[in-house]
C-alpha cells in the first residue's frame, strides 16, 4: 500500500536535491571560515592575474608614449599610481567577495537545515510504518 505523505515528502526531497543541491552540498563540506577564506584566496589570484594582464595590455598600447618620455621620475610616479590602484581595487574586490561568499554560505546552511529536517521526517515515517507492520505481525 502506498503512503501519499511519504511519496510527497520524497518528491520534495528529490526536487530540493535537483534544484539547490549543486549549490548547497559542496558548501557544507567546509567550515564557514575555511569556505570564505578559500574563496577570497582564489579571488586574490584571479584579481592579480587580471590586473597584470590589464597593465600589460595598457603598456603595449602606450609603448610609444612610454618610450618617448622615458623619464625615471615619471616612471616612479606611474608605478606608485599603479600600485595604489591595485591595492585599492584589491581591497574593494576582496570586501565584495567576502560579503558574497558569506551570504552564500549562510544560505547553504539554512538550506541544509531544511534538507536534514525533511530527511528526519521521512525517517520517522519509515520507523512508524515499520513499527506498525511489526505490531500487526505480532498481533496476528
Amino acid at each position: 500500500m502506498l503512503n501519499e505523505d511519504k511519496i510527497k515528502l520524497m518528491n520534495e526531497i528529490a526536487m530540493f536535491e535537483k534544484r539547490g543541491g549543486k549549490n548547497i552540498f559542496p558548501v557544507n563540506r567546509y567550515f564557514r571560515g575555511d569556505y570564505i577564506s578559500s574563496r577570497m584566496l582564489r579571488s586574490f589570484f584571479f584579481y592579480t592575474f587580471c590586473y597584470i594582464l590589464c597593465v600589460f595590455l595598457w603598456g603595449l598600447c602606450n609603448m610609444e608614449r612610454l618610450l618617448n618620455t622615458l623619464n625615471l621620475d615619471e616612471l616612479t610616479v606611474l608605478g606608485s599610481r599603479a600600485a595604489l590602484f591595485y591595492v585599492t581595487g584589491l581591497v574593494v574586490y576582496l570586501a565584495i567577495t567576502f560579503l558574497v561568499y558569506r551570504r552564500r554560505y549562510e544560505y547553504a546552511r539554512r538550506g541544509m537545515k531544511v534538507y536534514v529536517a525533511k530527511l528526519k521526517r521521512l525517517e520517522k515515517r519509515y520507523e512508524f510504518q515499520n513499527r506498525a507492520k511489526e505490531l500487526t505481525k505480532e498481533g496476528g
